[in-house]
């Protein structure tokens, strides 16, 4: 869920007391929406995330490591420039709203205490996070917006002056006057009483709306009862951070326990706000980075490819003109035999074709600008390219066919499991180091080597199975990494990942290997199919030709098994 004003309310209450007072000594901009301070408070060094992502905006104290760029984004700099060595004075919320501004004092270049603000806009797909200068006027924010004047639509540019979005026309529920309360909960046009609330009052998300309609069980006292329950305890700081809890996963996060979901959802109490919001998104922000990530990859493989086959459709073409090529000969022969009958500036040359087996005539074009030898001339040297041209492309279109299965462990195709970054990151690299994809000018010297290991298994006899995530971890797996006597699985002509059951000098039982050969189906490209062969031998018959690009290997004396995928049984299996 995304954060409501209700659950920034006591996060900022939290991070008020965490950072009030505190210097900012770092500051990195590890992705495009979200910001972490470092700042050394007055008990202890924290970390502060202020993330303007639109799916899951959010303040709050972080104790995960983030990954930065290797070159800080400009919005990362400037802040820098205004921030780095700031104390932070006080941190304010316009009541119930979704907005924190962070005021701090630094100094300028010529030495003089400013002030400066820092405002983030939790507010879904509006997100944003604001540098202000102590006038209010914008220095720069994360995501600039050229709003409509004429419709009244706030601009968010350098140089205008900061305006707060416009507050919505509802009542506070925590400072409504009793009979004011009263008249409301009349309810005349006879609104569900969750849809009253959101309607009526600020600060209230569905959910806590449901809630306190959920416990009024439609009597209109009891819910002024369980409303003036939630003003006492925001206004004297009592709000309980609560994690939703269904089959064993958190799906939401609110400021009280939950009932009307019943008890197939637990409503878990947290240690604070911050730790809560922290365990809650990490995962989902890995799977959203990993996601746009794969998805870029992806493209960009695709994109290769689609380039890749387009040559090989072009070289195909080309080769098919060149055999043609022995008749260019055979007309340079005839211009040969006929010279006497050629002149300078003649377009057009009709003789007896001595090749043709009826001795019919035959039309060769002639260059008007060329004697009758040069003439001749070129019928030959036409040949003879296309001869070596046939040769060269003979050898592309080999090395173009070896090279098309580079892309066989294209992320989200090839494997039922969600791959990590560092799998990415392997895969990038390797399609970076075969020439398929471009190495950026500023990672080309800095960037880490990053090696993964292949995922483990154990089959139902206990035998140790090893499956390769991509093709460079295929290659160690079967030419580094196994014995000559373990047995190699791999898909029969299919695209796929080796796999390796290692038998440990004993004997390979057949539950073990049907075992390996379908996790073998279930990780390649037929993971979605039925009755997939799976060839399988003795590595020692598994050899990796000279020259061949990672996870190529030809191999002989083998035998085939045909199965099922299975990606329950290989989640049985999976030992790491």
């Amino acid at each position: 869920m995304p954060l409501d004003a209700l659950c920034l309310t006591a996060v900022a209450a939290e991070l008020r007391a965490a950072v009030a007072g505190g210097k900012i000594d770092k500051l990195y901009q590890p992705t495009r929406d979200e910001v972490v301070l470092y700042v050394r408070g007055q008990g202890e060094n924290v970390r502060l995330l202020l993330s303007a992502n639109p799916g899951h905006p959010r303040a709050n104290l972080t104790t995960l490591n983030r990954e930065n760029p290797e070159q800080p984004p400009m919005f990362c700099m400037l802040l820098r420039k205004h921030l780095q060595g700031a104390r932070i004075l006080e941190l304010n919320q316009p009541p119930l709203e979704r907005i924190l501004e962070f005021r701090l004092e630094t100094l300028d270049e010529l030495g003089d205490r400013v002030e400066r603000r820092l405002v983030l806009e939790a507010m879904g797909r509006s997100a944003n996070l604001l540098l202000l200068d102590g006038e209010g006027r914008i220095i720069d924010c994360i995501r600039r917006v050229d709003g409509d004047l004429g419709r009244g639509q706030r601009q968010l540019l350098p140089g205008l002056f900061y305006r707060q979005p416009p507050a919505p026309d509802k009542l506070n529920p925590f400072t409504i006057e009793p009979e004011e309360l009263r008249l409301v909960l009349e309810n005349p046009l006879g609104k569900e009483w969750d849809k009253l609330l959101l309607d009526s009052f600020t600060g209230l998300s569905p959910l806590v709306a449901r809630e306190l309609a959920f416990r009024a069980g439609g009597d209109r006292e009891r819910l002024a009862a369980e409303l003036e329950k939630l003003k006492n305890n925001v206004n004297e700081n009592g709000l309980t951070p609560y994690l939703l809890v269904r089959e064993g996963k958190p799906v939401d996060f609110t400021v009280l326990p939950i009932l009307q979901y019943g008890p197939e959802t637990e409503s878990r109490p947290q240690a604070s706000f911050s730790q809560m919001l922290d365990e809650f998104y990490e995962r989902r922000e890995a799977a959203d980075r990993v996601r746009q990530r794969g998805q870029d990859l992806v493209k960009a493989v695709t994109s290769a490819r689609d380039r890749t086959a387009r040559k090989l459709a072009n070289q195909t073409r080309e080769l098919e003109a060149t055999r043609d090529r022995e008749r260019l000969r055979e007309l340079g022969d005839i211009l040969t035999s006929n010279l006497h009958a050629m002149e300078r500036g003649m377009e057009v040359l009709r003789v007896v074709d001595f090749y043709d087996p009826e001795g019919r005539e035959v039309e060769i074009r002639l260059d008007p600008l060329l004697a009758p030898q040069q003439n001749a001339a070129k019928y030959y040297k036409d040949y003879n390219k296309a001869k070596t041209a046939e040769q060269m492309l003979t050898i592309q279109l080999e090395k173009g066919d070896a090279g098309a299965g580079v892309s066989e462990q294209r992320p989200g195709k090839t494997s039922p499991w969600r791959r990590g970054e560092r799998d990415l990151q392997e895969i990038r690299q390797e399609l970076v180091e075969t020439g398929y994809l471009r190495r950026g000018k500023t990672a080309a010297k800095r960037q880490k080597r990053v090696s993964g290991k292949p995922m483990e298994f154990r089959s139902s006899a206990g035998l140790r199975i090893s499956v390769g995530k991509n093709n460079s971890q295929n290659d160690q797996l079967t030419t580094k990494l196994a014995y000559k006597s373990d047995i190699w699985l791999h898909t029969q002509k299919i695209h796929g990942s080796h796999v390796i059951l290692w038998l440990e000098g004993g004997e390979a039982d057949a539950q073990s290997l049907t075992e390996a050969a379908i996790l073998a189906a279930t990780f390649s490209q037929a993971g979605e199919g039925s009755r997939v062969p799976v060839d399988y031998t003795p590595v020692k018959y598994v050899k990796k030709p000279a020259g061949a690009r990672p996870g190529m290997v030809v191999y002989t004396t083998y035998q085939t098994a045909v199965v099922d995928p299975d990606p329950e049984l290989a989640k049985q299996l999976r030992v790491k």
